[in-house]
């Protein structure tokens, strides 16, 4: 799987989501993405798919072009990753909005005993 390297960068030059310590890592032929050491993202052939939940999942599936994310055609898809419209991949006002709502999705980090 190959993705597109201008997606990832567009991200990462993004400003406003510089605070929530973005890192991302080749995982399987594509990347994923971390924000304080938690999945958020997925970038593989298929796209960029959001890891998302409840309303922020129905809001984004409902946005022409987004779908739940199926790598493979014949595979069940995925509950929690939305590929995001290729149209959002170069608007990044809005392609922060919906990766600081994945983010702020993400469960809480559970204390170490």
């Amino acid at each position: 799987m190959a993705y597109d390297p201008a997606v990832l960068q567009r991200i990462l030059t993004i400003p406003e989501l510089a605070e929530f310590d973005l890192s991302f890592r080749s995982m399987f032929g594509g990347i994923m993405g971390y924000a304080g050491g938690k999945v958020f993202a997925s970038l593989s052939d298929i796209g960029l798919a959001l890891k998302m939940s409840g309303k922020d999942r129905e809001a984004l599936l409902a946005l022409p072009g987004a779908c739940a994310l199926r790598y493979e055609p014949e595979s069940a898809p995925s509950k929690t990753y939305v590929v995001v419209p290729e149209a959002l991949h170069t608007r990044p006002d809005a392609l922060k909005i919906w990766v600081a709502r994945s983010i702020a999705g993400l469960p809480a980090r559970k204390p170490r005993r």
